[in-house]
């Protein structure tokens, strides 16, 4: 890939060498930082618009708590225990492991954590713009450790999963039904087309709703790229080995094996990297206030994690080819203001969709990456309010809850790391040939 990505004038050589130094380093060591690393889920919302056809049964798919009782000592009692390190090292870490899997999500909190948590929600304010939010007081919403759980393949696959990216792309990408998506396979045989149509038919779009195709297809690609670099390789004797699969990869993103679609997806990848930098730029402001701390109740660590954060926000300040959304919804205000409320309600409705996911550790990863797109897109339509925020007290008119900021940062993220390890994937490839 390289050249001008199409609706904005940025390049992929620079966006790749922008993420390679400045930003991947920095937003991996702040996704470690506790106030990041947890996010509470509800992974048993039930699919809304069609009946559940069963959870995966892969035991990478599973959600595995592990039992209170397993939870060693040093960790319910926080750093303070001074025999933390050896309990760390006891039996019972190893059956709490060995109880959690190859890739069960693992909810386990110490009670330190829990009490931090109840200060967190204090600190929360909803307004949900974008996204339909989990509600965080509900039985069934449990806090996941994302270090623990990290996004890969898990062999979810099939009808299933398909039926959840069809129905993203065909009820809610603004698309008539008669015009294909190329290379869909639940869609009737289409004789010669190529699904060049669709093409003529998205370039016929207005601007905005050409964005939200983009934006969709980018965060497809996203995700596919992760699966294709955290790949199980081979499982002997019940040690797997992840790592990047280069077959998968070129079953996926090659040009002739996808009939020039994969190319595409990967513009629409850094496309969508552009659209969540921006906003991370433009909710700066937000953050800069001393009234907003990213609470864990260790103030240390607490100050360290807004340093760090505030960095990041200084580096992408600094890019020089922002993509432009002031050329959204430009047009007449009634007209305007109609597009964008469209525009919400059809995002809105994708991140319900994700509910259907049949895989757990799949869901979970759905929901955070939709969620931060959601923030993205909120923050992007909020800019008057966040200019105007009073540096001393809460807004009114723009707060992020704890979930949305987790949320933002792990998504922009992941895309951080989907266009990294594409530069692994060029070498790879390089390599084989």
């Amino acid at each position: 890939l390289t050249g001008v990505l199409d609706d904005c004038l940025c390049d992929i050589e620079s966006i790749d060498d922008f993420n390679t130094f400045k930003i991947f380093p920095k937003i991996q060591k702040l996704q470690e930082r506790d106030y990041f690393r947890y996010y509470k889920v509800n992974l048993k919302r039930p699919c809304p618009f069609w009946a559940d056809d069963g959870h995966c049964s892969i035991k990478d798919c599973h959600v595995e708590p592990c039992p209170e009782s397993k939870i060693p000592v040093g960790i319910k009692a926080g750093s303070s225990n001074k025999y933390s390190k050896a309990a760390n090292n006891s039996k019972e870490l190893e059956d709490c492991e060995q109880a959690n899997k190859l890739g069960a999500v693992n909810s386990t909190l110490s009670n330190q954590s829990k009490e931090a948590f109840i200060d967190w929600a204090r600190y929360d304010d909803s307004q949900d713009h974008f996204c339909e939010l989990d509600d965080e007081r509900s039985p069934d919403a449990q806090y996941v450790d994302l270090l623990l759980n990290p996004e890969r393949y898990t062999g979810y696959k099939g009808p299933s999963a398909w039926r959840v990216w069809n129905s993203i792309y065909e009820e809610n990408c603004f698309k008539p039904r008669s015009v294909y998506r190329p290379l869909n396979p639940l869609a009737p045989s289409r004789g010669g087309d190529d699904g060049e149509s669709f093409y003529t038919w998205l370039e016929g779009l207005c601007l905005e709703k050409r964005v939200f195709y983009n934006l969709i297809s980018g965060l497809h690609a996203s995700i596919n790229l992760h699966l294709c670099a955290n790949y199980l390789l081979e499982e002997t004797w019940g040690k797997p080995r992840w790592g990047p699969n280069v077959k998968e990869f070129t079953r996926r993103f090659d040009p002739i094996e996808t009939k020039g679609e994969g190319p595409r997806r990967l513009k629409n990848l850094y496309f969508l990297y552009l659209i969540e930098l921006r906003a991370l730029s433009k909710v700066a402001p937000y953050f800069e206030r001393s009234v907003v701390d990213l609470y864990t109740g260790n103030g240390h660590e607490d100050a360290e994690s807004k340093a760090l954060l505030l960095d990041i926000f200084r580096d992408t300040k600094s890019f020089h080819m922002h993509f432009d959304e002031k050329s959204m919804f430009a047009g007449d205000k009634k007209g305007a203001k109609s597009l964008k409320e469209e525009f919400r309600l059809h995002f809105k409705n994708i991140s319900r969709i994700m509910d259907c996911v049949g895989c757990d550790k799949c869901r979970l990863w759905g929901k955070l990456q939709t969620q931060g797109l959601g923030t993205a897109l909120k923050i992007l339509f909020s800019e008057k309010e966040i200019q105007s925020l009073p540096e001393n007290s809460p807004s009114k008119g723009f707060q992020l809850t704890r979930q949305e900021i987790v949320a933002l940062v792990n998504a922009f993220g992941r895309l951080s790391t989907s266009i990294r390890e594409l530069q692994n994937f060029k070498v790879l490839l390089q390599q084989t040939r």
